[in-house]
Formats: structure tokens, sequence, C-alpha cells
């Protein structure tokens, strides 16, 4: 049976995914007909995601009783006008409006999306339709962004946020006709966020988001010149080794669902160690980086769906309140895991960034080991 409602989610977090990380391959035209430095340009990457971590929670709490669906709803719509704007935008200052309005979009999405698959199927399938729901981050990274670049090499960079709009729209009309009323449940008030953070389940679950993140971004934000510079690739090998990391992270999000919904807190500690070793070995040795690359994508490609059971397994917390914080936690991690990139790789270099990488990825995997154990959830059969 074909999970129609988690596939429609699918494709809006592959739409949300996509339109934040587009610019990533129009910077250069953008900057140019915009009449900006590409650091300026730089902008639309950075703005969202730092917005993203405030709205996670701003729309979590401001919420209230609207039921979900109109509100995904509204979300895809907010991104389909993000885009239309950023296609007309006359000045960086119009798009950077617009991509604020993505930032939003990102965080509120995030934080219903990410934990509605237990109100969408049955629970012996829980697991699977949570990681077709995160499946759409990983698919926009080995498929949307590339696309997007194409559109503009034959049509000009405006033209992949037009065609970013459209989608956005046929993503609102499907989930319109899709998905089932999904009236509030618990809501997640402010005066609920002390109690929610105080509960076990959720203190770990954030830490580890922290030092995995943070660890992970850190190191992938510049795996291109770790590639070259440590690992002898030659720059035309490049994109066919990230576009093979792509795809395991898809397979490691899929396996990743098998396994967390039995025991997240070992599949996080696996996922953990993969990562710290992976980092150590390309940063200790001279051997050819295709398999660390590959098992590096397999171990983070489950991460997201990992984090998020392990947060829903905490049942005292309203059912939003994982989502909400994760988003917003993630969102944050990603920022300063680029920014601790940015300042190791310009300071001490490569070499120690990714010895950082595989100590912060190492102090996640010994909490994963001696934190408390979460209760199960049913496991798929």
């Amino acid at each position: 049976m074909i999970m129609k409602a988690p596939l429609v989610v699918a494709a809006g977090t592959f739409t949300i995914v996509t339109t934040e990380m587009l610019p990533v391959g129009l910077l250069p035209p953008m900057a140019r007909d915009l009449g900006v430095p590409e650091g300026a340009a730089g902008l639309a990457v950075t703005l969202p995601g730092v917005v993203a971590a405030v709205a996670a929670l701003a729309v979590a709490l401001g919420a209230g009783r609207l039921d979900r669906r109109v509100l995904l709803c509204s979300l895809a719509g907010l991104v389909a006008a993000a885009n239309a704007v950023s296609a007309v935008a006359p000045s960086l200052q119009a798009l950077l409006a617009a991509r604020v309005l993505v930032g939003i979009a990102i965080g509120g999405f995030w934080a219903i999306a990410a934990g509605l698959a237990p109100r969408l199927v049955e629970p012996r399938r829980v697991g699977t339709a949570t990681a077709v729901i995160f499946g759409g981050i990983a698919v926009a990274s080995v498929a949307g962004v590339p696309a997007g670049a194409f559109i503009a090499q034959l049509a000009g960079w405006r033209a992949s946020f037009a065609v970013m709009a459209v989608l956005a729209l046929a993503v609102l009309v499907l989930m319109a006709v899709t998905l089932p009323p999904l009236p509030a449940t618990t809501p997640f008030r402010p005066g609920d966020l002390p109690a929610v953070l105080r509960l076990p389940a959720m203190r770990a679950g954030l830490a580890l988001t922290g030092l995995i993140v943070v660890g992970h971004f850190a190191a992938y934000t510049y795996v291109r010149p770790v590639l070259e510079q440590l690992g002898g690739v030659r720059p035309a090998l490049i994109g066919p080794m990230l576009l093979a990391y792509g795809l395991a992270g898809i397979a490691g999000n899929f396996l990743a669902g098998r396994t967390a919904v039995r025991d997240p807190r070992r599949t996080l500690l696996a996922q953990a160690v993969a990562i710290a070793l992976v980092t150590a070995v390309l940063a200790a040795t001279s051997l050819p980086p295709l398999l660390p690359l590959l098992v590096w994508g397999v171990a983070y490609g489950g991460v997201s769906v990992s984090l998020q059971t392990l947060l829903s397994s905490e049942r005292d917390a309203p059912p939003e309140a994982a989502s909400s914080l994760l988003s917003c936690s993630f969102n944050a991690s990603i920022a300063l895991g680029a920014l601790v990139g940015g300042r190791l790789t310009d300071g001490p270099g490569l070499t120690a960034l990714l010895y950082t990488a595989a100590a912060l990825t190492a102090c996640a995997a010994l909490l994963a080991a001696f934190s408390t154990r979460p209760r199960r959830l049913p496991a798929p059969r």
C-alpha cells in the first residue's frame, strides 16, 4: 500500500529544502545581476537558516488550535510567494526580504511536519512514514539543488525561483486534497517550555543534535577542499563523489527509519561513532576517500530521523514540542557548524577541522551510550 499522505508531506519537505539551498548553486549569476559581491549574495543562504531557528518555536507556540493541514498549506503558499518575489527581485534587499519569508516557512513547516507520521499511518508503519517524510531532505540535496542549477544555466537564475514557486503551489494543492483534517491535539504553550526542557529524552536529544550537527556541518561545509587538498581528489571527480554521498544518505535515511523506531539511542550511537571515525580517518590518512565518504553519507543520512524518533519517545511532552525544538536546534546547529568550520579552515587548517568534527561526534557517541534509555516505541512488523 502506497503511503499517499507521507509522500505528499515528503514533497513538501523536498520543496522547502530545495528552496532553502537553491542559492548555493546560483550565487555567481545572482551576485552579478544584483550588482553585489558573492559574499553579500551568500546571505540568501545564511538568513533563512537563522530565521528558521526562531520560527520553529514561534510557529509551534503560536499555532494554537489551527488545523495543521491548513497551517501546512499556508506555509506552502508562503514558500510559493517567496520564490515568486525572489524571481523578480530588483535588488539584494528585496531578495533577502523574500528569504526571510522562506525562513519562516522552513521553521514552521518542520515544526509541524516532522512529527506527523503517527497521525498519518498505523503504528506499525510510523518508522517508515517518518523516513519517507525526512527523505525529502536527501532527495533535495541529490536532485533538487542540481536541477535548480541546471535550470539557471538554461534560462537564468530567476527561472529557477519561478519553477520553485510553481512547484510549491502544486504541493499546496496536493496537501489540500490528500491530507486528512489534522486538528490541533495538545497545544504547545510558552509556559510548557521549561517543563519540556527538563524531560530526560528532550535534554539528551537536543544535546545530541548540537554535538552531531555542529560536528557534521563544520566538516561537511568544507568537504570539497578536504577531498581536494587532503584526499587528492581531482576537481572533475568531486561532483560524482558528492552525488554518491547523497545517494548513500538516502539509503541511510530509510535504514534509520527501520532501526530508530526500535532503539533511537543505539541508532544515534552507531551514527555518531561512524561520523567520528570517518572524519578522523580523513584527517589522519591519505587513503582513497570514496569509501569513508559513503560511510559518512549513510551515517548522517539517518540522523534527522533518529533524532526525531528519540525526541518523540518522550511522551510527557506535547506532540509538537519535539518537532519544533528539533527544528530550532537543528537550524541553529547548522549555522554554528558552518561558522566553526570556517574559523578552523581559515586558522589551524583542514586537518584540525576534521579532528574537531571527530571530537564533537565522539562526545555525541559517549552521550548516546550513557544517556537514559528512552521508552521503546512500537516496533514495525
